[in-house]
Order: C-alpha cells, then structure tokens, then sequence
C-alpha cells in the first residue's frame, strides 16, 4: 500500500504496530500496513497531520470507513462526538491548553476498528508526544487492543480540560483578591473577568459533550471496552464529570466576580458623592455667611471690626460642627 497522500506524508504519519500485548514496530511505511495488518493478534496505531479526503482514500478501502466519517474527520471546527458506523466508531473530540487567559483548542478525530486506531490531527496543537508517553507507561495494559490506545487517547485529552479548568480556577482566585484591593478593582479586573468567562464558555463546550462520548463507549453493546478496561474509562469517565461540574462553577464566579465588580463600583461612588455632599454643606456656610454680610444694607456690626470677628466666628463655628457630624457618621 503506497503511502497515503503520497509525497505529502513522508514526516507528518506515525505508526505503531502492537501484537499479542507486544509492541512489535513503529515508524514503518504507511505502505506497509496492509501486510502488518493481516497477521492476527495485531493493532495499529496510525497517526495523520491534516490529511485531505484524498489521503484517506487507500484507509477507506483498507479498513471500511464510512464516507461521512471520512468527511467529518477532514472539515474543520466538529463538534465533539462519537459516531457509530457498522464496522468502525467515529470520534471527534478537542484538545486545549491555555495561553495566559486565552483558551486554546486543537481539534482531532479519530477512526476506531476492532484492530486500529487511526487518530486525525487537523493542527499542531496536540501533543502526540504526550499520547505515546501515556502508551509506554502502561505496559501492562497493552493486551487490551485498542481498547487500551482509545483510553490513553481520551486520557491525554480528558486530563488537558482538568489542567486547564484547575488553571482557570487559580486565575480567578488571583481576580478574586485583586477585586477587593485597596486601590480599586480597576478597568483590569472587568477585562480579565470578561477573557476568564469568554475561555470558560468555549471550554465548556468541548468538555460538556465528552461526557456522553465516554459514556457511549463504555455500553456493552459497543463491544469495545472489555471488563478490565471498563474500570479505567470509567476513571476518565469520573474526571469528565469533574471538569464538566468545575466549568459549569467557575462560570457562575466569573459572574459573580462582574457583578461584585459592579456593585463595589457603585458602593463606591455613593461614598464619593457622600463626601463630596458633606464637604460641599460644609463649604456652603461660609458662602452664606459671607453672603449676608456682604448685603448693602446696616445690620449689627456694620463698618465695625467686631462685626468682622463675629462674622468669622460664625463661619468657623458652624463649619465645624457640621465637619464633626459628619465625621462622627462618617460621611467624611
């Protein structure tokens, strides 16, 4: 079998070939997996880098896929899912990580048979590295076919939305202490609030439906999973659920977070205005003291110093027994 896509692959397939529990060969020729493949006891592990529906075409015929999973696994922005076809399951799923506060997803898919997987990877955001880093070290469950690749593949992605969910949660505790500062929340608290929600929004889109792509696969009329791994995808089944519940109370801080924001903003403002009414009741007795003094008609004092005086000590009395009431409510 001539490699898929041609001269397109060489640097971007990767392959694994498992048998009887035992890893066997990597790295060989996409050409070579018809005849890896026809032996019994074998598993494959095949790994495209956005391949076009024309690089599918040779693993249609191979191993059956479904033209419509063939489609959904080479146009863009799927949601995540599991498709169930006679002779192979479709899945779709997301990958994400965080830069800053920004989320980012890498999208993926893959082709399950009783004897491969073929995982699709539409961007160089996920860490396939990381994936084959999860195979070796589980050895030991290596017996279980593929069965044992799917899990390690759900468990890089699922244990990505946990990271990524405990990173959003250490941020907003940070937004959390910054929203009752002492100078201010400020305009940065409302856009890291408005940036944490907006992650979290996306996040949960790729974390809510993965609860029932796992779940499906671990019904036993799927045939997939056998009773010893049914224990470890209902582990990744338990971290799904977590994510899923953590996002979902992570969104309603966020917008409790913007609410407080809101009202501290008002609380403060009336505190301004408070003191600036305080301070301009005080300003205004001397402005009518001085006003009434100032009228072109004799009063009590007129043209003499001690009327200056008392008029001062007018001021001065006044003033300051309506600074001390206000301070003692403290208005000021």
């Amino acid at each position: 079998m001539p490699p898929a896509g041609g001269d397109a692959v060489p640097g971007q397939a990767r392959t694994r070939l498992y048998r009887e529990g035992v890893l066997e060969a990597e790295g060989f020729p996409v050409s070579e997996i018809g005849a890896r493949t026809a032996r019994t006891g074998t598993t494959l592990w095949l790994d495209l880098h956005d391949p076009g529906a024309a690089d599918l075409e040779i693993l249609t015929a191979e191993f059956g896929l479904h033209p419509l999973a063939v489609e959904d696994a080479v146009l863009r922005h799927e949601r995540p899912k599991l498709d169930r076809y006679p002779d192979h399951l479709f899945l779709s799923a997301y990958a994400v990580h965080l830069v800053g506060t920004e989320l980012v997803s890498s999208e993926l898919a893959a082709f399950v048979t009783t004897r491969a997987l073929i995982t699709i990877r539409k961007d160089d955001g996920f860490d396939v590295d990381a994936l084959v880093g999860r195979w070796d070290d589980s050895p030991d469950l290596r017996g279980h076919g593929v069965g044992y690749l799917l899990h390690g593949l759900l468990d890089v992605v699922v244990d990505g939305h946990f990271t990524a969910v405990q990173s959003l949660d250490d941020q907003i505790e940070q937004l959390q202490e910054q929203l009752f500062a002492e100078d201010g929340a400020g305009i940065e608290v409302q856009r890291r609030s408005f940036q944490l929600r907006k992650s979290l929004v996306l996040l949960r889109r790729v974390v809510l439906p993965m609860r029932e792509v796992v779940n499906t696969l671990m019904r036993r009329d799927v045939h997939l999973v056998d009773e010893e791994m049914m224990h470890y995808f209902q582990d990744v089944y338990d971290h799904v659920l977590r994510a899923t519940e953590w996002t979902e109370s992570l969104r309603d801080l966020v917008t409790t977070i913007l609410e407080t924001r809101l009202t501290i903003q008002g609380n403060r403002l009336n505190e301004i205005m408070k003191k600036l009414t305080g301070w301009a009741a005080i300003i205004a007795i001397p402005t009518a003291v001085t006003g009434f003094y100032g009228q072109n008609i004799p009063y009590p004092g007129f043209g003499q110093q001690w009327g200056v005086v008392a008029s001062v000590l007018l001021i001065a009395s006044i003033s300051g027994a309506l600074y001390a009431m206000f301070r003692r409510r403290g208005w000021l």
